[in-house]
């Protein structure tokens, strides 16, 4: 079996109703049906055959949030080849890592991206590009298209063998050394996570399911969305650019969504709002939401402007199971300050720096166990196995259990900045930094921001007789990373403080920085 089954159960079904229900569908109103998206992701399929795609092959997806994306995955998986799912934010500096890491022979991609590619084209492996314009635009150079894709065969895959342990999917993860790691998905662990989620949310297949993520993130995918599916509910695709939460509650409204996922600054977002009350939201059972607890205000004006409406909070991570523990709405106000209990087939240990088990009430590093669990980092055998011990998954989360089995979050045992859904890891910005010619000594850290929780900060020692700026240092590393991880603030200061045997105090940059991001 394969993940392509999640088409093939619909399509196939002795039942017409069920070939003919919508299976994905954009905000603007295009739509596939069940037997539209797994004819048209078997045409994806047998085209890359074609092409000289084989099983194990990697295949770049770099896309915006479009039905396509949805079919080239199952496309892909059908065939046995990896699905290289790449964040369109990135620098081409990340690109190449990427690339060259994970070894992608072909790569789907959309020309708005074509110029980030044209530095690096000669330094990755790719074999084959297909670039995938807007519509009517032509591209010199990346002439291939989705008409391309669109001439292979409908029929069934035939002759190719797959396995549950497989690979499916390589999602990178930020990196605290600097460097980003490939976590490896392989079917069984998609097919698992699915079925944990349907077995805990009982979703029925009656669902309208909203992502607002971009679908490079499990968070977007595989989170919500997969399980759905897997039970024949409709996926509704919204947007990669230009996120407006009045756009989000409209479409919620009018396509009758029953569950979606909104990260906590869309939710402030959405009750900040003046127009909030032009929305009642009647179909809406649901709002997940994770990476951060939200704050009690939210908490209330939630219950007040939508009572019908359920918050579930969750807890995870891309590589240990994204959806290791959940809150449920029937908790939220009084176990707001934990994530929740263990999700079905997941157990969550606490431990100490031996791996030793800790009691009920002792914070300690959080480590995962469950059919989720990703297989390891891509070709990355230290990583692979400082990290996932004895089948447990060790985080790099603290925390404990209190008396009742919540789980508290204490702190982040990794140097993470979480900001606006995403994980920012401060070792990979200090790495870009400590390349500049005029900063002799960096460190990165999390400061509170109103919007996105927290933002990116730089602490810099200058070289002695060196000129540097804080739109400088933001243009560098606009230049070398992904937007997202630019800093919002740059503080110059003599001198970071330092432990005896030399390593910087982040803590005391923290504290005395934290309200700098206030105006």
């Amino acid at each position: 079996m394969d993940v392509g089954y999640i088409t093939r159960r619909m399509a196939n079904d002795v039942n017409p109703k069920s070939a003919a229900k919508i299976a994905i569908q954009e905000e603007a109103g295009k739509s596939w049906t069940y037997k539209e998206l797994h004819l048209i992701s078997n045409s994806y399929a047998n085209k890359l055959l074609d092409m000289g795609v084989r099983k194990g092959d990697s295949v770049g997806i770099l896309l915006y949030n479009c039905l396509e994306y949805i079919g080239l995955y199952f496309a892909i998986a059908k065939i046995g080849a990896i699905a290289v799912r790449l964040n369109f934010r990135l620098s081409s500096d990340e690109f190449e890592y990427a690339l060259n890491d994970s070894k992608t022979k072909v790569l789907c991609f959309h020309s708005n991206l074509a110029h980030q590619l044209e530095e690096i084209r000669n330094q990755v492996p790719v074999e084959r590009y297909i670039c995938l314009p807007n519509k009517d635009e032509k591209i010199p150079g990346w002439s291939e298209g989705w008409e391309l894709l669109e001439t292979g065969a409908a029929g069934e895959i035939e002759g190719i063998s797959i396995n549950m342990k497989d690979p499916v999917m390589l999602m990178y993860t930020s990196g605290t050394t600097g460097r980003p790691k490939g976590a490896i998905w392989t079917h069984e662990t998609t097919f698992w996570f699915s079925s944990m989620q349907a077995l805990r949310w009982k979703f029925t297949g009656e669902e309208v399911g909203m992502t607002t993520g971009p679908l490079y993130h499990v968070a977007a995918l595989e989170d919500i969305a997969l399980p759905i599916m897997l039970m024949g509910g409709t996926l509704l695709i919204t947007k990669s650019k230009g996120f407006k939460i009045e756009r989000i509650l409209s479409v919620i409204e009018s396509e009758k969504v029953t569950d979606c996922f909104l990260f906590p600054f869309m939710i402030y977002e959405m009750l900040n709002s003046t127009e909030i009350d032009q929305y009642k939201l009647e179909n809406l059972n649901v709002i997940y939401t994770g990476g951060d607890p939200i704050m009690p205000w939210g908490l209330q004006q939630l219950k007040k402007k939508f009572p019908h409406v359920r918050l579930v909070q969750v807890y995870g991570l891309t590589e240990g199971t994204p959806i290791a523990a959940s809150l449920d709405h029937e908790d939220v106000f009084e176990k707001s300050h934990t994530v929740g209990k263990p999700s079905p087939l997941t157990e969550i240990k606490i431990i100490d720096d031996s791996g030793k088990p800790l009691p009920v009430g002792t914070v300690g590093e959080i480590t995962i166990k469950s059919p989720a669990v990703s297989a390891g980092y891509w070709g990355k055998p230290r990583e692979t196995k400082a990290t996932f011990v004895d089948g447990w998954c060790k985080t790099g989360d603290l925390g404990k259990f209190d008396e009742e089995g919540f789980l508290i979050i204490a702190g982040r045992k990794k140097d993470m900045i979480r900001s606006g859904g995403e994980n920012i890891y401060a070792a990979e910005i200090e790495d870009v930094l400590f390349r500049h010619e005029a900063i002799k000594e960096v460190s990165i850290i999390g400061i509170p921001d109103p919007k996105f929780i927290e933002a990116v900060c730089a602490v810099i020692v200058k070289k002695e007789g060196k000129q540097l700026t804080e739109e400088e240092v933001i243009e560098y590393c606009k230049k070398h990373l992904a937007s997202y991880k630019k800093p919002k603030k740059v503080i110059f200061v003599d001198e970071l403080p330092r432990t005896p045997s030399g390593k910087v105090q982040k803590f005391i940059l923290r504290n005395e920085f934290r309200g700098v991001n206030n105006g």
